[in-house]
């Protein structure tokens, strides 16, 4: 593969920017961004998949529903052919689809998906979908995410904003001033290459490298020792998975046992510590929650967790938390103690100490706000007060009219007629597919844009074809970022695709919405119409961006990194009634007499240890002994590009590799290599073993990601031969709290497969006719 010239357009994506070379309309070549200091390995990928064989040329709508429409039956989607359909037609069918289920059932019967789609503030598929539905009546909405659905509910709960988990403690400020950082699920290097909006310069792991280089220790607490990069030296403590709260309680008894914690910023900072101080010392159910308690627990030897007790409290300790560890069952609650763990030492709001939730989550986390100004395109107001937690969509479909719990409100399940998904892949990220098959047979019609012929495509309705970010314009502007990149087409679209913003105009323009849904402007219309707004931002912020078409001819635009110390919660510290939290009582709430007051059963008042629904402490791991850890991928961000190159390097035997432990490997006689299968009573996939020490044992980890492959598309329930794990996972609400995701809660067996092995087909068109 030739390497890109500087003169190359350039380009951003999920994990980074990058120059795109390319001839007779096809991409040739991949270079890294020159200002990126440590590229992903991932962009490698694009060269080979925008041409890739499982690209969907034209508009495809399902032979059954083509012909019965919505009385259809919804069994065949995934094992019907597909027909190809002209333009007009598609849009026409799908035009008069939405305008029916909105008419017979109203808008709250349409549902809108969510997902990272692509990088871009003008071509983001969920921005785009928003917009037009709501420009034709509204829909409904998720809230929440699969990335930090716990964390989203309970840390405003108890700090009054996310700042703990969207912009904590900065990295300057870290390498600057923390001695000790005690990383509760690690700072995983593969995350942190990667950000929703794109990203273009990678920093998180060398900034670790200069904090390691300043003195700083590291200890790892995570069941995989693959969360931290070699280089720190890390102390790795392979606890138990879904036991991070009963460590932090652990450690906070010692603190209060050897009168280390701070009375002081307690008393002055926080509220509740008194009721918190009761179920801790054991006062108020008679079991104190000491380091004993919670190395019978985490599997961490007691005087290990007193030791490190004694060292936060000696010195400037920065208590770090990633998003991986709240996606378990009653995720809620490692987040509200990893926050009193950090007050009782009593450090939030100094430079490098106190509490970060995300480190290493994402590339974005920890570094400094640019000064650069925020824009995009206006999705409008949503006339459908429904919404529905993102985790919950399965329990949505296959209970409609139902009512539940949620963040102190009871809500109604409503009757979706109509899902329309662009920008995802629902069979990536939602746990127990067996369970969401069944349920994505409820709703009548399907619509579903993508480039690809991914799980989602294969099993919709009506299917059309969208571009990808090489084939269409935009601007790149990343969170935190420091650069605005002018992402020019690179070759012409492939086939008859057509990018989201048109299809939404052309269906827009059937429903009598256009002018509202396109103001009268083209694609390179909005760009300069919101780098203009852009510009004058940035104008009364005193910041001189030159216009737009210089802009789009020098490439990319980057701006100056902020002066300001970036440090968590320091005008709180400094003037707590000045700076006053949003929370009831304007500190951090360590009790919360709201969440007390909700009279939650599986969410009390004050942060605890609640046991999981499935945990190796449970009776459950008598028949499924070895606990799932289903992470990140490696060389793929979720399921995007799974057929690419770089994932593919990573497949053993053309399957997701499973890690394992040698004694777990051995007492099962499977072999580095192998073919195995992995089961329990949700399902089973194939998936292919790594044998590795670098795992606790007792704990298996696949990542997500790899697409849905089923043996028998049409048996839900058939062995999954590709190593998706979420055949494996619990679909079951954190607590009536968050309702999110648990997809680290679920523990398995695993055996070698002698049998036959299946091809991988997951990638093949479907039939036509």
């Amino acid at each position: 593969m030739t390497a890109a010239p500087a003169k190359d357009p350039i380009t951003v994506s999920h994990w980074g920017a990058y120059r795109v070379a390319t001839s007779n309309g096809r991409v040739t070549g991949i270079a890294p961004f020159e200002y990126d200091p440590e590229p992903s390995p991932m962009i490698q990928a694009m060269p080979g998949v925008v041409h890739a064989d499982c690209r969907i040329e034209r508009p495809m709508i399902r032979k059954g529903w083509l012909d019965n429409r919505h009385n259809s039956d919804t069994a065949g989607r995934g094992t019907e052919p597909f027909v190809a359909v002209p333009w007009d037609e598609a849009l026409d069918i799908a035009a008069a689809e939405l305008d029916r289920v909105r008419g017979e059932h109203g808008n709250e019967a349409i549902f809108g998906s969510s997902g990272w789609a692509s990088a871009g503030a003008f071509h983001s598929a969920a921005t785009q979908l928003k917009r037009f539905l709501n420009d034709i009546g509204g829909f409904v909405d998720q809230v929440t995410n699969y990335s930090f659905g716990a964390a989203s509910v309970i840390v405003p709960r108890v700090t009054g904003s996310m700042e703990p988990v969207m912009r904590p403690t900065s990295w300057p400020s870290i390498v600057a001033n923390t001695r000790l950082m005690v990383a509760f699920g690690g700072v995983s290097p593969k995350n942190s290459q990667v950000s929703k909006d794109g990203i273009g310069r990678h920093e998180t792991q060398n900034y670790l490298r200069d904090a390691r280089a300043a003195g700083i220790e590291f200890v790892q607490i995570s069941p995989v020792r693959d969360d931290f990069i070699d280089e720190l030296d890390a102390e790795w403590l392979a606890a138990r998975p879904n036991t991070d709260a009963a460590v932090m309680l652990g450690l906070a008894h010692t603190l209060v046992a050897e009168g280390l914690h701070d009375t002081d910023f307690l008393a002055r900072y926080c509220t509740g510590f008194d009721r918190f101080h009761a179920y801790l010392t054991g006062a108020a159910d008679g079991v104190a929650k000491d380091a004993d308690w919670a190395a019978a627990i985490s599997g961490i030897d007691a005087g290990t967790l007193r030791a490190l007790a004694r060292r936060m409290a000696a010195t400037r300790t920065m208590v770090s938390m990633s998003w991986s560890v709240q996606r378990s069952d009653h995720g809620e609650q490692p987040c509200w103690m990893a926050i009193a763990l950090a007050a009782m030492l009593g450090q939030i709001g100094l430079p490098g100490g106190g509490i970060g939730i995300g480190y290493g989550s994402n590339a974005t986390i920890g570094l400094q706000a640019s000064k650069m100004p925020n824009f995009g395109l206006a999705q409008g107001g949503n006339a459908v007060a429904t919404y529905v937690p993102v985790a919950r969509v399965v329990d949505m479909l296959l209970n409609p009219g139902t009512d539940y719990d949620f963040n102190g409100e009871r809500l109604t399940y409503p009757d979706i007629k109509l899902i329309y998904w662009a920008g995802g892949n629902p069979f990536h990220k939602q746990q127990d597919l067996n369970r969401f098959l069944k349920a994505w047979q409820h709703p009548e019609t399907i619509i579903v844009h993508e480039p690809w012929w991914t799980p989602a495509a294969r099993r919709a309705d009506i299917v059309f074809p969208v571009t990808t970010t090489l084939e269409r314009n935009d601007i790149g502007s990343g969170l935190r970022d420091r650069f605005f990149i002018a992402m020019q087409q690179a070759v012409p679209p492939v086939g008859e695709a057509r990018s989201d913003y048109d299809i939404f105009a052309g269906l827009a323009g059937r429903l009598g919405v256009h002018d509202a849904f396109t103001e009268g402007r083209s694609e390179m219309d909005w760009l300069r119409h919101l780098y203009g707004v852009a510009r004058k931002s940035a104008g009364r912020l005193d910041i001189d961006m030159p216009d737009f078409d210089a802009f789009w001819e020098d490439g990319y635009l980057e701006f100056e990194a902020p002066a300001d110390s970036g440090v968590l919660f320091e005008a709180f510290r400094n003037d707590p009634v000045k700076a006053a939290l949003k929370t009831p009582s304007g500190k951090i709430e360590l009790f919360s007499e709201t969440i007390d007051g909700f009279g939650y059963d599986d969410c009390p008042g004050h942060p605890a240890w609640l046991e999981p629904v499935e945990w190796l402490g449970s009776d459950k791991a008598a028949r499924h002994p070895l606990h799932l850890i289903s992470n990140q991928p490696l060389r793929r961000m979720h399921s995007q590009l799974d057929f690419g190159g770089p994932s593919q390097d990573t497949k053993v035997a053309g399957r997701e590799p499973v890690s394992i432990h040698p004694d777990d490997a051995a007492a099962r006689g499977i072999g580095d290599g192998d073919v195995v299968r992995m089961f329990n009573d949700r399902g089973a996939c194939l998936a292919g073993a790594v044998i590795t020490d670098r795992i606790r044992p007792g704990v298996v980890r696949l990542s997500t990601g790899a697409w849905l492959d089923p043996l028998d598309a049409g048996d839900i329930g058939s062995l999954e031969k590709h190593g998706n794990p979420n055949v494996l996972t619990i679909d079951k609400g954190s607590s009536k709290l968050a309702q999110s995701c648990i997809a680290q809660s679920a523990l398995v067996e695993i055996e070698r497969y002698d049998g036959d092995v299946p091809p991988i087909t997951a990638y093949d068109r479907p039939a036509t006719v």
